[in-house]
């Protein structure tokens, strides 16, 4: 039986989007992983998204939290607000209390991705600080450490990610994800996935 893992994000301007579907591509290419993604529902009107002037949504599928128990392992995304994750993602997480309430997704691994303003924008707060909403649900927190190699230490262009997970800088939002920070999300896809499936084998 196919490992399932569930890429589950937030995006507004589009730049979490880019990285989850590399993120897909990564985890894909493991042997026997299926990999799907999902959008959190969106918390705004419409009108003051056009008015923030955020694009039309995809047609990725908006995800329930009921349906987080079908999949073997997570890799969780949004871009921060003042150095934490999106309301939006956070309002989706205050939702799973039903799943908490039974450790439906307890022993099950997760990561996590994201997409800042800036370089001092929360690269690394942003993802710490959601670090809570795994430990409360008992799922395994996956870092990416240094796997990531020589992009790690990438020292002559601007690079978003960290041991944490991908990440990307958005700017003013007409900055998009590099190859380098594309490269990173494919490569943190494909370590999460490697990492599900190991550990559905050993059950």
């Amino acid at each position: 039986m196919a490992t399932k893992v569930y890429i589950v994000y937030y995006s507004m301007y589009g730049h979490v989007e880019k990285l989850a579907q590399e993120i897909k591509k990564g985890a894909e290419s493991v042997e026997g992983v299926e990999a799907k993604l999902w959008q959190v529902p969106e918390t705004l009107h419409p009108e003051i998204l056009g008015k923030m002037g955020a694009p039309p949504k995809s047609d990725v599928p908006v995800i329930i939290p009921n349906q987080l128990v079908e999949a073997d392992g997570f890799i969780f995304g949004f871009p921060t607000r003042f150095g934490m994750m999106a309301a939006q993602f956070k309002a989706f997480m205050d939702a799973t209390g039903g799943l908490w309430r039974t450790q439906a997704l307890a022993g099950k691994p997760a990561g996590i991705f994201y997409s800042t303003g800036s370089q001092g924008g929360g690269q690394e707060t942003t993802p710490l600080t959601a670090i809570t909403q795994l430990a409360h649900h008992g799922l395994i927190f996956v870092p990416i450490g240094y796997t990531f190699g020589a992009g790690m230490f990438e020292m002559e262009e601007v690079k978003g990610g960290s041991p944490y997970g991908a990440g990307t800088y958005a700017g003013d939002g007409t900055r998009q994800p590099t190859e380098l920070e594309l490269g990173q999300a494919f490569h943190q896809g494909k370590h999460i996935a490697s990492i599900a499936k190991k550990l559905k084998s050993s059950v």
